[in-house]
């Protein structure tokens, strides 16, 4: 019997339809429950043969729980050691090279120094920056935004250069982007399983987070859908994440991709909507089912982006 596990927090209407919708399948050998965890120990494991992560991103316990589970054959969705390595400044540079449409960024030193940290620290970082440069790059309206965060936290939109200085003072030991604004026409979220399947929602970010989701919105050019799933396979297949959401702000014709590292994107039927929740249940409920079938015990199980798999080829 093939086990498939959700691990999760206190998100509480995705799990439990998740493991509903599997086990209404009837697949042979195959069920889907909770993970259940009373120790772990290392290299032993191997109970699931697959684990959706829904949590690891805030227990830095299960992120380590995972990543041993892999190590002893589990499939563990996303990718543990790539979640663990992988930041939005990394992420921007990537889409580059994939050939994704982006705003002009920039990362910046934290404004303060890190813990066990000095000047001295710093040898390496020419001061000042080189900041008419920088500001000239991105341009303002801009937006200040985390390296490695996420969930609309620690998100500043600064207007020129004299807010730019008053709130990077108030970000303490973050590392920041600093981002162009893209004044958009149409915004979409959009799903992204297996790097295959996907659905295109339209989405309004300006919203609060319960009518964010557009219900009936206007139509949409097919050829726009069509580059926005292209690029978001791109995207996807590039960071090797099989359950995410990437964001596309629409200017003048052109999807610039906005925000496209979220391996545990929000799956709550009060937010998304009824459509969009049973369309990521099912889908998902079939991902975690053909990988379940295709994972081999004691085996290294795990997705891979294109930019692990070149880089390792190169290094062969």
């Amino acid at each position: 019997m093939k086990k498939i596990g959700i691990l999760f927090g206190m998100e509480d209407t995705f799990p439990q339809a998740f493991i509903d919708r599997v086990n209404s399948k009837n697949e042979k050998n195959i069920i889907a429950e909770a993970v259940s965890i009373d120790k772990v120990i290392q290299n032993k494991g191997g109970e699931y043969a697959v684990i959706i992560d829904r949590i690891s991103q805030d227990v830095p316990f299960y992120r380590a729980f995972l990543k041993n589970a892999a190590l002893t054959g589990t499939n563990v969705i996303n990718n543990p050691f790539w979640w663990s390595a992988d930041d939005k400044f990394f992420n921007n540079a990537l889409a580059d090279t994939l050939g994704v449409p982006l705003p002009n960024t920039v990362i910046l030193p934290s404004a303060e120094h890190p813990n066990d940290t000095n000047s001295n620290s710093f040898r390496n970082l020419k001061y000042p920056l080189d900041w008419e440069g920088i500001f000239d790059y991105v341009k303002f309206p801009a937006y200040m935004k985390p390296y490695a965060g996420g969930g609309w936290k620690n998100v500043y939109r600064l207007e020129n250069k004299e807010e730019f200085w008053e709130k990077h003072k108030e970000t303490g030991q973050l590392v920041m982007l600093l981002q162009e604004e893209i004044v958009f026409t149409e915004y979409f979220r959009v799903y992204c399983l297996g790097s295959k399947a996907v659905k295109i929602m339209q989405y309004e970010p300006r919203n609060q987070p319960h009518l964010r989701y557009v219900l009936d919105g206007p139509p949409v050019d097919k050829k726009l859908l069509a580059t926005i799933k292209d690029y978001t396979i791109r995207l996807c297949k590039g960071l090797g994440y099989d359950f995410n959401t990437v964001e596309f702000a629409v200017r003048d014709g052109i999807p610039y991709a906005i925000d496209f590292g979220n391996p545990a994107p929000d799956a709550d039927i009060n937010s998304v909507g009824i459509e969009n929740f049973e369309w990521v249940v099912e889908e998902s409920a079939k991902m975690a089912i053909a990988a379940a079938k295709k994972q081999k015990p004691g085996k290294i199980n795990l997705t891979w982006g294109t930019f692990m798999k070149e880089a390792v080829g190169l290094n062969k």
